[in-house]
């Protein structure tokens, strides 16, 4: 073996002159890859990452979507109740559908694909009751609708008034 570097002091073991690699260099580089390797799995956990903003709130449209979703309950519990309606109750529940499905893409928000049953969706016993239940449900979605295309943008408001003319249209159909 030929040695053809110097030993300078304080080296125990001669420089490679070569390669330009030594002892320490490697030490702190097997260091870096070791702390590098042990934080990896803390990024995961958000300690790196943190995003202390609150989450944006809900859309106001959706609470149109859920009352949409509720009169087309209304009407499909009613016309169930009361075969002799379901012509006629049919399609403003199908209205009522098209309305949340269309609110829905707006605020972007998907819909489950089977209508969920509404507790207070009960028909009552007679069919005048039931009609005058869906026209009082009718007159108080209008009103909302109302409200809400007082207070919506402009890109929205074209849909918020033709679902309140909507709602107003069905409380005559039901008279």
């Amino acid at each position: 073996m030929v040695f053809t570097g110097s030993v300078g002091i304080g080296r125990t073991t001669p420089r490679d002159q070569v390669s330009g690699h030594n002892r320490r260099n490697l030490l702190r580089v097997g260091a870096l890859l070791a702390l590098g390797c042990a934080a990896a799995p803390l990024t995961g956990c958000d300690l790196f990452d943190r995003d202390d903003e609150p989450a944006p709130p809900p859309d106001p449209l959706r609470p149109m979507v859920d009352e949409s979703l509720g009169l087309a309950a209304a009407y499909r519990a009613s016309a169930a109740a009361h075969p002799e309606l379901a012509d006629r109750l049919g399609p403003i529940a199908e209205t009522h559908t098209a309305h949340a499905t269309e609110l829905a893409r707006v605020i972007g928000l998907a819909l489950p694909s089977t209508p969920a049953a509404d507790p207070s969706a009960t028909a009552a016993t007679e069919p005048a009751d039931a009609l005058a239940a869906l026209r009082a449900r009718e007159k108080t979605a209008q009103q909302s609708a109302t409200a809400a295309c007082a207070a919506a943008p402009a890109e929205r408001a074209a849909l918020l008034g033709s679902i309140a003319a909507a709602r107003a249209t069905h409380q005559e159909a039901l008279k």
